[in-house]
């Protein structure tokens, strides 16, 4: 059965950074694409970033070229997303998706696996 277990969300101050981890297993993922989607209260669920598993290739969305950062750790089965210069915008429930047949633009429909999601909250 496929997990996918976020952490390292929390309160922080506007421009302040945070990492996400999302730790994924039950299943080989190659082939694959992992991405982090955000939604805030009200909003629908928006793609944030995207990396293939395979060979590393990355999107990002426009709301985090420059500030955000997607890596991932086929070792240890982790994505990563490193966020600079948070925003009281950027927050939001944050959620890992594995998309076991697409490339790193995901998109919410086609996500066959979905983590519990992990609060990022920036205060101004």
């Amino acid at each position: 059965q496929v997990q996918l277990v976020e952490s390292g969300g929390g309160l922080v101050q506007a421009g302040d950074s945070l990492r996400l981890s999302c730790a994924a297993s039950g299943r080989t993922f190659r082939g694959s694409a992992m991405g982090w989607f955000r939604q805030a209260p009200g909003k629908e669920r928006e793609f944030v970033a995207g990396i293939t598993w395979s060979d590393g290739r990355i999107y990002y969305a426009d709301s985090a070229k420059g500030r955000f950062t997607i890596s991932r750790d086929n070792a240890k089965n982790t994505v990563y997303l490193q966020m600079n210069s948070l925003k009281p915008e950027d927050t939001a429930v944050y959620y890992c998706g594995v998309d076991l047949s697409g490339g790193p633009y995901l998109q919410p429909g086609r996500v066959d696996y979905w983590g519990q999601g992990t609060q990022v909250t920036v205060s101004s």
